[in-house]
């Protein structure tokens, strides 16, 4: 596979040499970066989506007033980048995002990530799967019974976690956050407002080589990357139409979802993270590496 020849299965440092791609933008990459270099892999960065600001700013900004005057008794925040959208709209209104959430309403979501960084913002999570930490592993968790619950998404979310919740006796207002789109974003729509919290981790993963799309392809023919991770069904979708057939390049999912979608566009997925955090994508690497340790 090209990798370091000295590493033996076992090795704290399996990774060592290994070249992982990332598919996210530079801002969003640090922290997996991070964690990728301390276990001795080089990352290498290919932005494949981005995030913009809502189209329709008037619905979500009907839905924050009703959340504000206290409408709702859940809000379910389904990723990072819904708690960007979020606190963009705050501070239009001069408000911490805390400020816009009453005390009264419980918050609810999928994942240790947003949870660290609602957390940082000052607002405690209320529910969120223990086990299987996914929209599905969430629809499970919920409380069965009547609730007003405001769902802000991307513009391309499955309609799974709201039908899940309102099949549990919820009534649902969903509402588009944000637009997930090619990278780069427009600079006058890009979701720029910063966190209280980088993920939870420290950014210094920073500075990793930021591929274009033919200089991954022509890295991928070479036989010179390893793996390449999928934080979302789209990266799938678009590391297919921009990437495939991946070769020996190992796909890493970051969720079932994201599996599953690798698995319908007939890309082999080599491992899927037991956990969408930094530190379960490496343990997924480790764990695809190690084997083929074993094996060689």
């Amino acid at each position: 596979m090209g990798r370091h020849s000295a590493v033996k299965s076992g090795e704290a440092r399996v990774l060592e040499g290994a070249r992982i791609l990332v598919t996210r933008s530079p801002d969003r990459a640090a922290p997996l970066v991070s964690a990728l270099r301390e276990a001795g892999a080089e990352p290498l960065l290919l932005p494949l989506i981005d995030f913009e600001r809502a189209r329709d700013q008037h619905s979500l900004e009907v839905a924050l007033d009703a959340l504000r005057a206290g409408a709702y008794s859940w809000l379910v925040v389904s990723s990072i980048t819904t708690v960007r959208a979020l606190k963009e709209k705050a501070a239009e209104r001069r408000l911490e995002l805390k400020e816009l959430i009453p005390e009264s309403v419980r918050i609810a979501t999928i994942g240790p990530s947003s949870r660290r960084v609602l957390e940082a913002e000052g607002i405690p999570v209320d529910l969120a799967p223990e086990d299987v930490q996914s929209a599905a592993g969430l629809v499970s968790a919920w409380p069965t019974g009547p609730a007003n619950v405001l769902l802000p998404q991307a513009d391309i979310a499955d309609a799974m976690l709201l039908d899940g919740i309102e099949a549990k006796g919820a009534s649902v207002q969903a509402v588009t956050a944000y637009h997930t789109v090619d990278y780069p974003a427009a600079p006058e729509r890009r979701l720029t407002a910063a966190l209280a919290a980088a993920n939870g981790w420290h950014a210094g993963g920073a500075g990793a080589p930021e591929l274009t799309p033919e200089a991954a392809k022509a890295e991928l023919s070479g036989g010179r990357l390893h793996a390449v991770v999928a934080a979302s069904p789209s990266a799938a979708r678009r590391i297919h139409a921009s990437l495939a057939p991946l070769r020996d390049c190992r796909f890493i999912a970051i969720g079932r979802s994201t599996a599953a979608e690798a698995a319908a566009l007939g890309i082999p997925v080599a491992a899927t993270a037991k956990e969408p955090t930094p530190a379960g994508i490496v343990a997924a690497l480790r764990t695809v590496f190690d084997t083929e340790g074993n094996e060689s």
